[in-house]
C-alpha cells in the first residue's frame, strides 16, 4: 500500500434541504441516504465510504441543523453537533445566495468553537448564474475559519471530483478502515426501512411525515428462491394520520409500497414481496422508549 495513503472522517453538515444526502450519493455512486424537499429526511447518523487510490474517506450525513421542537429533535440536533469534534474534515453545504439565514448563523456559531478543517461546499450550482456563485463565495469566506471553497452540484454531479481532491488534501495518512467494496455500514434492514420513509415524504402531505417512522418487522429470503418477503409497519402519531396514509382504499399505502418495493430490488438484487401496515403511537416522538425501539438511540440525547 502507498504509505502516503491517506483515511480520515469527514461529517457533511448544513442546514436541512441544502442538498446534504443527494451530495453524499453522488459522491459514493449509490443511493444510500434517503432524500425529499421535507426538512427532517435524514435522522440518524449515516456512514459512507469511497474509496480510491489516494485513499478513504468515510463519510457522515448528519440530519439538518434544527432547533429541537421535541425529544426527536434533540436527539437530531445532538447527532449533528456532536460529529464536528470527532471527525477530520468538516464538509459545510450551503445554498449558492448572498444571504446568510438564522440556521447558517447558528452552524458558523458552532464551527468557530472547533478547530476541525472546515471546507464549504457551494451546492446547486445548476441552478444559478456565475454571479450568483462568485456571490455566495464572497458571503460566506470569511464567516469563520474556512479552509477552502469548492463549488458543486449534488444533483449533476459537477464539480464533485474537485471536492474529493480537495478533502483528501486534508485527511492525514492512516490505514484503510473499510474494505474496497464496502459503501455503508447501514444495515440492509435499516436502509430498507428508509426507503419505505422516503417515499412516505414524498407522497404525503406536509405535516404528516414528521410524525412517522417504519419498523421492520421480519426480512426473510425464501429458501431456494430470489424472493425476499419484508413486513414493515408505518408508525404514525395520529388517527387521522393512520387513515390519510392508507388512504381511500388503500391506495396511498399501496403507491408508498410500490415506489419503495422498485427500490428495494435495485438495491437487493432480488425479488421483493412487501407488506405495509400502519400503526399509531402518539407523541412517539417525545417518548424515549418509542424513540429507542425506532432507532434514536437513547445515549444520543
Amino acid at each position: 500500500m502507498n504509505k502516503e495513503y491517506k483515511s480520515g472522517f469527514v461529517t457533511i453538515i448544513g442546514r436541512p434541504n441544502v442538498g446534504k444526502s443527494t451530495l453524499m450519493n453522488q459522491l459514493i455512486g449509490q443511493k444510500i441516504a434517503i432524500t425529499s424537499n421535507k426538512p427532517q429526511t435524514t435522522r440518524n447518523r449515516i456512514q459512507t465510504v469511497l474509496t480510491n487510490e489516494e485513499g478513504q474517506i468515510i463519510f457522515l450525513d448528519t440530519p439538518g441543523m434544527i432547533k429541537a421542537k421535541n425529544k426527536l429533535g434533540e436527539y437530531m440536533l445532538n447527532v449533528a453537533t456532536r460529529t464536528l469534534e470527532e471527525v477530520d474534515v468538516i464538509l459545510w453545504i450551503v445554498e449558492p445566495t448572498n444571504f446568510i439565514g438564522t440556521l447558517e448563523e447558528y452552524i458558523i456559531e458552532q464551527l468557530k468553537k472547533v478547530k476541525t478543517p472546515v471546507i464549504l461546499g457551494v451546492n446547486k450550482i445548476d441552478s444559478v448564474g456565475e454571479k450568483e456563485i462568485l456571490e455566495a463565495i464572497s458571503t460566506y469566506k470569511d464567516v469563520c475559519n474556512i479552509a477552502e471553497i469548492v463549488p458543486v452540484s449534488a444533483v449533476e454531479g459537477t464539480g464533485t471530483q474537485d471536492l474529493i481532491s480537495t478533502i483528501m488534501k486534508y485527511l492525514p495518512e492512516g490505514p484503510q478502515f473499510f474494505d474496497e467494496d464496502t459503501i455503508t455500514d447501514q444495515p440492509e434492514r435499516q436502509i430498507v426501512a428508509e426507503l419505505i420513509r422516503e417515499k412516505a415524504l414524498r407522497c404525503l402531505d406536509k405535516e404528516i411525515p414528521h410524525g412517522i417512522a417504519v419498523v421492520i418487522d421480519s426480512m426473510k429470503e425464501r429458501k431456494k428462491s430470489d424472493i425476499i418477503d419484508i413486513d414493515a409497519t408505518i408508525v404514525c402519531e395520529r388517527d387521522s394520520h393512520k387513515g390519510i396514509i392508507i388512504g381511500k382504499q388503500g391506495a396511498m399505502l399501496k403507491k408508498i409500497g410500490s415506489q419503495a418495493r422498485v427500490e428495494m430490488e435495485n438495491l437487493l438484487d432480488a425479488k421483493v414481496n412487501l407488506k405495509l401496515w400502519v400503526k399509531v403511537r402518539k407523541d412517539w416522538r417525545d417518548n424515549e422508549l418509542y424513540l429507542k425501539n425506532y432507532g434514536y438511540n437513547q445515549k444520543d440525547y
